[in-house]
């Protein structure tokens, strides 16, 4: 019998014990995306929809024996970054992401949590810009991390285009800088490949049901990649599934929620459960 061979995805991230972000929804999206994941836990954090109460980071060693596991056995056809909360971990991420020629890298500069919680140090920030954005294929920050990056107020869609132009600079071959945080009618996420700018544009969907959405892009973003898409085609199709998670969402706990990950499986939500 013909197995046909499974595409895989590794995630580099923390934990998130309330299912809905880091790891756990990374690894929900590989599933959902009909990719083969994999994990290497860089933080355990304590939290649910209401914040983050707590966050006990991995050892450095422990960080490197799980990318070499992983790696020397499974492989990974792309792979993606996510909570690296200290410079330590993110050169060490860095170093392992040379030594294995991982090509297919997303970058996820993930810096604070949905509830305001702080998820990189801000002494961290520089070895990320110097250590592990040249080592991107694309790098996906939010409007608020790449104020970080860049070191300027983004108000408008000009503004997002220049940031991606100047976190460019750093190194990453491709850059998306994420509109959501604007909250205008439409969601416009602008890629800059270097030379060119691609707008992907989809309805703002009201919803507190919100959290780990910048984790499911960037993991969506790797499924694709994963599967042999070139980026462009992977970034609509990460854009569409976050949209229908988003759409699809259903309450879970007292605060933010989660995306609905799995809703093709589940199917879709009954009205008035999703988007408010």
């Amino acid at each position: 019998m013909n197995i046909p061979r499974v595409p895989k995805a590794l995630t580099i991230a923390g934990s998130d014990s309330g299912g809905g972000a880091g790891i756990q929804a990374d690894l929900k999206t590989f599933a959902a995306l009909g990719v083969y994941g994999t994990s290497v836990i860089t933080a355990i954090t304590a939290q649910n929809t209401l914040g983050v109460t707590g966050v006990q980071e991995i050892d450095t060693g422990i960080i490197q024996a799980q990318i070499d596991a992983v790696i020397s056995d499974i492989g990974a056809d792309a792979a993606k970054t996510g909570m690296l909360s200290s410079a330590a971990i993110i050169e060490t991420v860095a170093a392992k992401a040379r030594q294995h020629a991982i090509e297919k890298l997303v970058v996820d500069p993930v810096m604070v949590a949905a509830s305001g919680a702080r998820l990189l140090r801000e002494d961290a920030v520089e070895t990320l810009k110097r250590k592990l954005l040249p080592l991107a294929l694309v790098a996906t920050p939010n409007i608020p991390e790449a104020q970080v990056l860049v070191g300027a107020e983004i108000r408008t869609l000009d503004d997002m285009k220049e940031a991606a132009r100047e976190i460019a600079r750093l190194g990453p071959r491709n850059v998306i800088v994420k509109g959501g945080h604007r909250q205008a009618n439409r969601a416009i996420d602008v890629l800059f490949d270097g030379k060119r700018f691609a707008e992907y544009s989809a309805e703002f969907v009201k919803t507190t049901n919100t959290h780990g959405t910048g984790c499911t892009f960037s993991s969506a973003i790797t499924s694709g990649l994963a599967k042999g898409l070139p980026l462009q085609k992977a970034v609509a199709a990460a854009k569409a599934y976050v949209t229908e998670a988003l759409r699809n969402a259903y309450p879970i706990g007292s605060g933010h929620g989660p995306l609905n990950h799995m809703f093709e499986l589940w199917g879709k939500a009954e009205p008035g459960t999703g988007g408010e």
